[in-house]
């Protein structure tokens, strides 16, 4: 990770030496303009680029945002962050880079080729949730379930396509057996021993074919929502003993970065509204809700663990939350 924070680093400092830039601002997690933090392993920058950003801005005007080191985070100071920096956090999440950004003010117009964007323009990428158009819906009979139909969904903002699996043909009217199953590769396909995926969407699908009914929202949200690049970037940190959360925060991702307002949107575009959801994660069911979703019943998800991934699980219920 420092190797990868350091390529993204050295441009500025260079243009710092030259003194073209008045403030430099480096961050690696600021996706809310005022966050106190106290774990050591959520820094907003890294301790080593911490030090390194800190000579340089030192004497320099701040304009408002506070540059902090890991000592300051781990201390639990209240950063301040500009919107410029939101912004541009928020940009690189979306295109599933990491999220690192360099932030200078400029004198005068921007160059010619640059590409400018009001601040106004980009609160959707933190608010908005896309409105959803099923563009085919086909019969496609599975192992565990024979009666089943594979619907299609696009958002209208160009992002990724989701999926929904109906199974049997379940009743608008009272609650449906649902499960909002975020993409796993390595798991869904490959059959990882790294997580629990995998056991997971194959137990739900054979619930919902022994019920004769049920709803699978297949959600393209990678490595809780990262995307597979930095799921495997987050995996090179857990091999050199960061745990998950500790990894996502390393790269400067949350602990969990899904949307599952896109489930709730999917959900109503198909006539439900009311789900008996199968999740161990508390959070999917306050979105849920939040979305005006009624949740009638939490069922239990709990399969999969395996020797390699006994630790993922243990840290996912003692940091995430999750009721496993």
């Amino acid at each position: 990770s420092l190797d990868l924070l350091g390529r993204a680093v050295q441009p500025a400092i260079t243009l710092a030496l030259l003194g073209s830039i008045n403030t430099l601002l480096t961050s690696l997690m600021a996706d809310s303009m005022t966050r106190t933090q106290h774990d050591s392993d959520r820094e907003l920058i890294g301790q080593g680029m911490g030090n390194v950003a800190t000579g340089f801005i030192a004497g320099m005007p701040s304009a408002g945002i506070t540059v902090l080191t890991g000592a300051n985070v781990r201390a639990g100071a209240k950063t301040r962050v500009s919107g410029v920096l939101c912004a541009a956090i928020l940009l690189a999440k979306s295109a599933r880079l990491l999220p690192a950004a360099l932030v200078a003010p400029m004198a005068g117009p921007a160059p010619v080729g640059l590409t400018e964007l009001a601040l106004s323009d980009l609160d959707c990428l933190k608010t908005l949730v896309p409105v959803f158009a099923r563009v085919v819906a086909a019969r496609l009979p599975i192992s565990t379930a024979p009666r089943t139909c594979l619907h299609i969904f696009r958002p209208d903002d160009g992002g990724d396509e989701h999926y929904a699996v109906e199974v049997g043909a379940p009743a608008r009217s009272g609650p449906v057996l649902t499960r909002l199953h975020s993409a796993c590769f390595t798991g869904d396909i490959l059959g990882s021993l790294k997580c629990d995926c995998g056991p997971q969407l194959n137990a739900a699908l054979k619930q919902m074919g022994a019920e004769g009914a049920g709803l699978l929202l297949y959600l393209n949200q990678e490595g809780r929502g990262i995307g597979l690049a930095n799921k495997m970037r987050a995996y090179a940190l857990q091999d050199q003993g960061f745990d998950t959360v500790e990894a996502n925060h390393r790269l400067g991702f949350e602990d969990d970065e899904r949307d599952f307002r896109v489930g709730g949107a999917i959900l109503k575009e198909l006539g439900f509204s009311a789900v008996r959801l199968m999740t161990n994660n508390p959070r999917k069911v306050e979105m849920l809700t939040a979305q005006g979703i009624d949740v009638a019943e939490r069922v239990p998800l709990k399969v999969g663990r395996t020797p390699q991934n006994t630790a993922y699980l243990d840290t996912k219920a003692r940091k995430s939350g999750h009721l496993l």
